[in-house]
Formats: structure tokens, C-alpha cells, sequence
């Protein structure tokens, strides 16, 4: 886990600065203890404030956008899906030399799974198809585009660059014949559906191996839902992933476009978060050794 700077636009933040804001804002709140947590997470600082609630604030200006997003969409979504969400409790916004809008969300018991170590990979596979199903299940008539939900193919110069500097580090070539072997899968021709489009380990929550909680919405919107089978090579292991796919009921072109986006966000990542992320550079190369070892 880390609370290093990862943006070169990031901000400083620290506790001093959250219990000002907590005390300023939110005064029925200033006496509880607050303390920052370890994360991986790239876009949000996040402290525990009290016994129940956690406070998250934007690292950097690109992550601010999502916080207004988030706290349009999750109260529409939460209720019509199987696993539990964090509550908005209160909306920040800027003050004290803090620039941005920031949040206040029910604290949400569980722990982060960890491939290669989870207690039930079948039951959770069926736990995450049956997450995917309900959200696409959901009116999507009104929803945003995603962030995730356009065509394989716009990640292509985005990936590229990245390969470029991952040479010497990966097995380029075998990366770049899985990615163009992806591009040529068949594009989503069916409706817009939703997706929450960053169901990675990191915003997962389980209890005695089950799933119990997603967190983090800044990215879900609708559009090809394909992005959503990322946990099959992020998170499950290669003999759990055929539970997930026969559940969710994906054909060959969209398993192919989501082992495809799996591959994008992890090689895209790997160079940015090489050294100032260690969890996320991890689970970018185990990414790519699953993928490359089902394609090869």
C-alpha cells in the first residue's frame, strides 16, 4: 500500500488538513478521530473518520470530476444492486487551501481480495457475474457515457506508448500479438448498457471470501459493457474464470474485448506506477503474465 505522490499536479494532503476541513464543514464531526489510509488507490486520498464514515479527497484535478459523477449516479444504481455501496453522508467543498469538492461516505466493513489468495475463487466469480448481470440490467436510457464504455480501439495510441516504454521490461512482442489479437474482435453492437468499469481488486470489497461491497464510482457510465470482465484476469484465477464467463453469459467477441481491456489498463499503468505504486504495478504484471500465458 502507499500514500506517495504519484502526479506530478498532485496535491499535499494530510490529516492537519482534513480535520480543518471536517472541523469548518462538518463541526457535528470535528471530535472524532480521523486517520489516513493506506491505499492503492490513484485518484483519492482516503481517511476513516469515527467508527463509520471515510473521507475521500481528490489527489490531483482529473480526479475531480468523478466526485460530482459519483454522487449523481450511486444513489440511482446502489439500490438495485447485490452488493452493498458507501453512502454519501456530506459534500465538501473547497476551503482552507484545499481547491476541489470532496466527500463524506459510510465506512464499509470487508478487506480488499488478493489474487492468489482468495478463500472462494468459484463463489466469487458467481458473486461478480452476478454483480455485472444486475448493473446491466439497469435502465441505461439516461446514463452518461462511460469513461471505459467506447471501442477497444481508442486505447490503441494510449497503449502503444506505453509498450514503448516498457521495452526491455515485458515481452513486447508477445504483448503487442494479445493486444492486436483484442482489436480484431468484433465491436459491442448491441445497446448501451452500464458498466462500472473498474472492478479491480481495489475497489472490491469481501467478507469470508464473498463479495460484499463495490466502491468507487467515478468511472461507471453506459456503453459496452465489456470492460466489466476485467476482474476474470485482474483478480480470479485462470480456473475460476470460466464460472464468471458462463454466468455472465459472454460470447467470444466480448470475452475477447474484455481480456483486451484488462491489457490496456494494466500495460498503460505498469510504466506510470512503476515506481511510485508498487500494488498497482504488481497486479499490472500479473495481469499481463495471465494474459499472455491464456493467449499464448
Amino acid at each position: 500500500m502507499c500514500a506517495v505522490r504519484m502526479h506530478e499536479d498532485e496535491l499535499d494532503i494530510d490529516g492537519s488538513l482534513v480535520g480543518r476541513l471536517i472541523a469548518e464543514q462538518f463541526p457535528q464531526w470535528a471530535g472524532l478521530p480521523l486517520r489516513r489510509l493506506e491505499s492503492s488507490g490513484t485518484e483519492n486520498a482516503m481517511f476513516r473518520l469515527g467508527a463509520d464514515k471515510v473521507v475521500r479527497l481528490p489527489r490531483h484535478p482529473r480526479a475531480v470530476e468523478a466526485i460530482a459523477h459519483e454522487s449523481r449516479w450511486l444513489p440511482r444504481l446502489a439500490p438495485e444492486l447485490p452488493a452493498a455501496a458507501p453512502e454519501p453522508l456530506g459534500r465538501g467543498v473547497s476551503g482552507d487551501g484545499f481547491p476541489w469538492p470532496w466527500s463524506v461516505y459510510s465506512w464499509l466493513d470487508g478487506r480488499n481480495p488478493v489474487p492468489g489468495r482468495l478463500e472462494e475463487p468459484a463463489l466469487l466469480a458467481g458473486d461478480l457475474a452476478a454483480y455485472v448481470t444486475a448493473l446491466r440490467r439497469i435502465d441505461a436510457s439516461e446514463g452518461p457515457l462511460g469513461y471505459r464504455g467506447v471501442p477497444l480501439a481508442a486505447r490503441d495510441p494510449y497503449l502503444r506508448e506505453a509498450l514503448g516504454r516498457l521495452a526491455g521490461r515485458v515481452d513486447t512482442a508477445a504483448v503487442t500479438e494479445a493486444w492486436e489479437e483484442a482489436l480484431r474482435a468484433p465491436e459491442h453492437t448491441g445497446p448501451p448498457l452500464w458498466a462500472h468499469g473498474d472492478l479491480m481488486a481495489g475497489n472490491l470489497l469481501v467478507t469470508g471470501g464473498r463479495l460484499s461491497a463495490v466502491i468507487d464510482f467515478g468511472t461507471v457510465g453506459v456503453g459496452d459493457p465489456a470492460v466489466d470482465l476485467i476482474s476474470a484476469w485482474c483478480l480470479l484465477p485462470a480456473a475460476a474464470r470460466g464460472v464468471f464467463r458462463e454466468a455472465v453469459g459472454a460470447g467470444e467477441a466480448e470475452w475477447a474485448r474484455g481480456r483486451g481491456w484488462a491489457l490496456s489498463i494494466a500495460v498503460i499503468a505498469l510504466p506510470y506506477y512503476w515506481d511510485t505504486n508498487p500494488p498497482v504495478a504488481a497486479n499490472s504484471r500479473h495481469v499481463i503474465g495471465e494474459i499472455l500465458a491464456e493467449t499464448a
